[in-house]
């Protein structure tokens, strides 16, 4: 997979993302954890974008971390919801927590391919 479709794939999650959270009820917890779904979830495709102009290797890993990051506490708010049923719609949740994983897996090896090249 080269970076542009990489970058299409966490598009389309974000908007999965998205979907969600406009599903979830206007609630304490369901508007709570809408604006930590929207934030997390957004913010892995935004802030690879941002790694694509990495002022060097180092820099680039860092951003490549924080997307990372960002999906890891998407996955965590994602089965929150899951578990609480906040959302109607169980396979639009199972389908994000699968691409989700999807991604982490993605990302998880990218950062160790990039570290590895910059001890070459």
């Amino acid at each position: 997979m080269n970076k542009f479709e990489l970058e299409e794939r966490l598009i389309n999650f974000s908007v999965l993302i998205i979907e969600i959270s406009n599903e979830l009820p206007n609630s304490k917890s369901g508007n709570h954890l809408s604006g930590q779904l929207i934030r997390s979830g957004t913010s892995a495709s935004l802030n690879y974008g941002e790694a694509q102009s990495g002022e060097s290797r180092k820099d680039f890993i860092h951003k490549i971390k924080i997307v990372l990051k960002e999906l890891r506490e998407t996955l965590v708010c994602l089965k929150i919801i899951h578990r609480t049923k906040l959302n109607k719609i169980d396979n639009k949740i199972i389908t994000a927590m699968k691409e989700n994983d999807e991604l982490i897996s993605i990302f998880v090896k990218s950062v160790e391919t990039a570290q590895k090249n910059l001890e070459k």
